[in-house]
């Protein structure tokens, strides 16, 4: 079981990520407040465009790893979890705090994620870019919830 140790949203496509303690996050159309959230329809299932989540140990890997320091909204992902591996929720059901989901495919991090960051990041985070999901049962995410495998 890991916990959640951030929480981020960009309320416009390239802007810049913003902490926040909690968010209400809603089947179909993902975090309320971010720039991915559905309003009209909603998400095809099984995208897994829902939620993304990233490991915190991936970031710090990066850094360790390759030099590269990133912040953690600078992954561009809305959840940033600790003592979990994301690629084994894959394929299984899963929940952050109130939230259940379900891991649909690895998040691996692209050419745009590096071009808004720093040199080295695409090949740093390759493997370990996190998770993207659907979201089953909407509800609330905040700092410090648990995240486990159901």
């Amino acid at each position: 079981m890991g916990i959640v140790e951030g929480i981020y949203v960009a309320a416009e496509h390239e802007a810049p990520t913003q902490p926040v303690e909690r968010v209400r996050v809603m089947p179909g159309r993902g975090p309320e407040g971010d720039r991915y959230y559905r309003t009209g329809e909603p998400n095809e299932p099984g995208v897994g465009r829902d939620l993304t989540l990233i490991e915190a140990e991936a970031v710090e890997g990066l850094a360790s790893e390759n030099g590269i320091e990133l912040d953690l909204g600078e992954a561009r992902r809305n959840v940033v979890t600790r003592g979990i591996g994301l690629n084994d929720l894959v394929g299984r059901p899963f929940r952050v705090g109130a939230v259940r989901c379900v891991g649909i495919e690895p998040c691996d991090p692209c050419r745009h994620l590096e071009r808004l960051t720093k040199p080295g990041v695409l090949k740093g985070l390759a493997g370990r870019g996190g998770l993207r999901a659907d979201v089953v049962s909407g509800g609330e995410i905040a700092l410090g919830d648990p995240v486990e495998a159901l």
